[in-house]
């Protein structure tokens, strides 16, 4: 059974930056691509960031583009996502999701019906 676990969120003023984590537990080979999520009170779950794990390619929400950084380090099983300048806007819970599946194309990469494994959420809180 997989299990993705997400740590680093946390609270921070306007400006700051936060790091979080995915771990990734329970398969025998890596994702083929992952993504990172995230959902506001009231609202739904949108995608921010996508990373194919073979290439390493990115892809990101017009939201956060020049701001986060998705990253991963293979050996650990182990996703990021580096948040810069983070605005009160960013404040959300935060979701680590991984696809076994062929790789989603385009705008299919922040799509939350592309992946089948989620993490419990880390709640991020950015002060104004």
């Amino acid at each position: 059974q997989v299990q993705l676990v997400e740590s680093g969120g946390g609270s921070v003023q306007a400006g700051g930056s936060l790091r979080l984590s995915c771990a990734v537990y329970g398969h025998t080979y890596s994702p083929s691509f992952m993504g990172w999520f995230r959902q506001a009170p009231g609202k739904e779950r949108e995608g921010v960031a996508s990373i194919y794990t073979d290439s390493g390619s990115g892809y990101y929400a017009d939201s956060v583009k020049g701001r986060f950084t998705i990253s991963q380090d293979m050996a650990k099983n182990t996703l990021y996502l580096q948040m810069n300048s983070l605005e009160p806007e960013d404040t959300a819970i935060y979701y680590c999701a991984a696809s076994y599946g062929p790789l989603a194309l385009a705008s299919r990469r922040l799509a939350v019906g592309s992946y089948e494994y989620w993490g419990q959420g880390t709640q991020v809180t950015v002060a104004s």
